[in-house]
């Protein structure tokens, strides 16, 4: 039975999350004779890649997202809903919401991830992450607050502390988070206040390995750590967070100095998580046994051991490479898996069979700042502005929509030209402070 009340007896597909990997899943399955249910807690596609520079005012939120319905709403054989799931019935199949029970032929989850905190969930409400929109618009406001109060503050040492920043893990996320506020302070902000001079703002990034950008080679990781510092990032390795509170962050001694058992303490307003991620309650939904990340151990096609119909994808999944080792939480990752599900529900519908999923790495990338990237794409790795440029083409490119594409690329040429962000606004809860 359709959602509809129609008798339909075509094969029914719901997808659990419209990101990278279930958006695309969704779109491959479009048109074939299948029936599609694709079921999110929001309304639209985020495109997580760049929403740090919507927590950096870089970038306004509808530049990054679209409506989902606008993407899929032509899609005769797709309904949309907007619901929280609460769990699965794999025996029944179905997905249980709020308020009714969709049930399915195939299921894929694709429901991503959530920050972790490593055992000190207290530590969010002082140090959000970055996931999702709202989190964005949080950071940004409590970034550009805090320079609004240090206009007006008389104390030093609350002054020092507003003008502080910490910025916890050291891979794209947290490097471009750091490279960005720096960027913002000693630029864009830099003749906007009278009292305080914005390029004097202190940037911690803050990372418990030895080196930045751990999955890069060596020497593009020297090269990420160069470039921050040249913008005026302290860059601090082999420092873990031991304390987080309302007054700043109290790290490990750094390798080497051991005896300094109390660590640094460091006074600040606003500190922003990038150290960790884990992934949603979906292993609990159908029983199965997650990893230490909260990912279900997928097959070699993708599917659930004991549930042949059921699927994971992108973060909510454990899937192997050739090598052994964990594919990465990233969104070709999770694209290229979509892909492959619904390759493989239509083989299967049509009872053909499917070989093995396979992940196809076309490189990697991480920006630092103004002409300033990264790229790995094995067989060729370059850095500087080359990086830079490809790096936003590519994510250009990558955005669903015409208007969000352009509206990107203007924003991007006028604070290229301008050294100005155009989306400083502080919206939210604005009165007192966080700490």
């Amino acid at each position: 039975m359709s959602l509809d009340g129609k008798q339909s007896d075509r094969p029914r597909v719901v997808i659990v999350g419209a990101g990278f990997g279930g958006l695309e899943a969704a779109k491959r399955l479009a048109g074939t004779p299948v029936d599609v249910t694709l079921i999110d807690r929001r309304n639209y596609h985020l495109f997580q890649p760049l929403l740090y520079q919507v927590a950096a005012a870089g970038l306004s939120p509808a530049d990054i997202a679209q409506p989902i319905r606008g993407i899929l709403g032509r899609k005769k054989n797709i309904t949309v809903l907007m619901s929280r799931v609460l769990g699965v019935d794999a025996a029944r199949r179905e997905v249980r919401m709020e308020g009714r029970r969709v049930p399915y032929d195939y299921l894929i989850l694709a429901t991503g991830a959530r920050h972790a905190y490593f055992g000190h969930d207290a530590w969010e409400h002082r140090a959000p992450g970055l996931k999702k929109i709202d989190d964005a618009t949080e950071i940004r406001r409590r970034i550009l607050t805090a320079f609004e109060m240090a206009e007006m503050e008389s104390d030093p040492a609350e002054h020092q502390r507003l003008m502080t920043f910490v910025v916890v893990g050291g891979g794209p996320t947290g490097v471009e988070m750091a490279g960005a506020i720096a960027e913002l302070a000693k630029r864009a902000l830099a003749r906007d206040f009278r009292t305080i001079d914005p390029r004097q703002a202190r940037i911690l990034l803050v990372e418990a390995g030895p080196r930045l950008l751990s999955s890069f080679p060596e020497k593009l990781s020297d090269f990420a750590r160069k470039a921050l510092e040249r913008l005026g990032v302290e860059v601090r390795l082999n420092q873990a967070l031991t304390a987080c509170d309302a007054q700043g962050v109290t790290l490990s001694a750094p390798e080497g100095h051991e005896e300094e058992a109390d660590g640094a303490r460091i006074f600040t307003r606003t500190i922003i998580w990038a150290a960790g991620v884990q992934a949603s309650a979906a292993a609990r939904w159908i029983g199965a046994k997650p990893d230490r990340a909260g990912r279900i151990a997928v097959s070699p096609d993708l599917s659930v051991p004991g549930h042949e119909s059921i699927f994971a994808i992108g973060d909510t999944a454990l899937a192997l490479g050739p090598d052994g080792k964990p594919l990465p939480g990233i969104a070709p990752v999770a694209k290229q898996q979509g892909a492959y599900c619904a390759r493989l529900i239509r083989d299967r519908v049509a009872g053909r069979a499917t070989a093995p999923f396979r992940y196809r790495n076309f490189g990697t990338m991480a920006t630092i700042g103004r002409k300033a990237a990264v790229a790995d794409f094995g067989w060729l790795r370059i850095k500087g502005t080359l990086a830079w440029l490809l790096w936003g083409t590519v994510h250009v490119g990558f955005l669903l929509g015409f208007r969000n594409r352009l509206s990107v690329l203007l924003s991007w040429i006028w604070a290229y030209i301008t050294f100005q962000s155009g989306a400083r606004l502080i919206t939210g809860a604005t009165s007192g402070s966080d700490g």
